[in-house]
């Protein structure tokens, strides 16, 4: 684990240098004319500053482990590309993805967002909704601006964007219809298709760009999505179980504790407690969550009967069952190689992970 955290830790100052050089911190009349074209009239480059571009590093500049873009250059290694040519591809996920986070936090209420203020509560709620609408899109511009690339490569990019960012909006409106309390009983694989395109989306679309970008055949590229849609999945439901494990003291994870249960998320651990309760301990759940309370008191309630069911320890196992199988199908489309080796320790570090 030691050497994936020292691996994401190298490839991060990359990753934002790549970053930086499509989204420029501080923009000029020329970065501004590059992203948005020639003006009709004259480009307010101070709004473009305060409104896009500082909202959106101010985030970047936060953190985050950067494994998206880290996936898409594994993969991109693993079957021969040009990492040094296709890098530049690699932060579409990673922009795209905080993204989300920043709108997220609006549909979510949320206060904190890696241990400081959440976008909307520092810029306001108009600033964050468009700052991150923009972050869905700014990445393309490095596809679009290139000459070298086959309009054939393009076209199967492009697909791969569209059909992820689909899917990505009906995650995300499963997650808000159950969290209102708009539907109670929820399957098991329904919230793990829901996981599958909230989270498993983008994964799968870093795998699926690395394919494309390296050249690789259509078998590689649906299996290695398959793979990381499972590794996205197998990543959110340890982000749901350090959400109310994580120590309140040494918050590494950089969120408010228990903020599943204030919001009222129906995780695989709340739909394991309630198919494994007593009646009394549905509805008392099922109450606390439907109130989005902020009480501390009520928020450890609500942990101790998830708790009192092991559903902490059958989510463990449900992660590390779907990454594993994940790995046993993707494995047969690469060759052995140091970055196929790298690929297996680094599924195994996002399931395992505490921060």
């Amino acid at each position: 684990m030691e050497d994936i955290i020292k691996f994401l830790e190298k490839k991060k100052p990359q990753i934002d240098n790549i970053i930086e050089t499509q989204i420029p911190r501080n923009p000029d009349k020329n970065a501004i004319d590059n992203i948005c074209g020639e003006p009709r009239f004259t480009h307010c480059i101070d709004s473009a500053k305060k409104a896009v571009h500082e909202p959106i590093w101010d985030l970047l500049d936060r953190g985050g482990k950067r494994w998206r873009p880290a996936l898409f250059l594994l993969i991109a290694e693993a079957l021969g590309g040009d990492v040094e040519k296709l890098k530049k591809f690699a932060s579409i996920p990673e922009v795209v993805h905080n993204g989300t986070l920043m709108v997220d936090d609006v549909e979510d209420s949320a206060d904190l967002r890696r241990g400081k203020p959440t976008t909307h509560k520092k810029y306001g709620i108009d600033i964050a909704v468009n700052a991150g609408n923009a972050m869905y899109y700014l990445p393309l511009k490095t596809l679009i601006d290139q000459k070298d690339i086959s309009c054939e490569t393009k076209a199967r990019a492009y697909d791969v964007y569209c059909q992820e960012m689909i899917n990505l909006a009906y995650g995300q409106g499963s997650d808000i219809y159950w969290h209102k309390g708009k539907k109670e009983s929820i399957t098991e694989d329904e919230y793990l298709q829901m996981c599958a395109f909230k989270t498993g989306t983008l994964s799968r679309m870093a795998a699926k760009l690395a394919v494309v970008f390296a050249e690789g055949s259509n078998e590689q590229e649906e299996k290695l999505g398959a793979m990381a849609e499972a590794i996205g999945v197998a990543f959110q439901i340890q982000d749901d179980i350090l959400d109310i494990t994580a120590d309140r003291k040494d918050n590494k994870f950089g969120k408010t504790y228990g903020n599943d249960i204030t919001e009222g998320k129906r995780t695989l651990m709340v739909i394991h407690t309630l198919s494994n309760a007593n009646k009394s301990e549905k509805e008392r759940l099922l109450e606390i969550l439907n109130k989005h309370t902020t009480d501390e008191k009520l928020i450890s309630e609500a942990i101790g009967i998830i708790k009192s069911h092991e559903s902490i320890e059958y989510a463990k196992n449900k992660a590390h069952e779907i990454a594993k199988n994940a790995w046993v199908a993707a494995e047969t489309v690469l060759e052995d190689s140091s970055a196929k080796k790298t690929l297996e320790s680094f599924i195994d570090f996002l399931v395992e992970r505490e921060i």
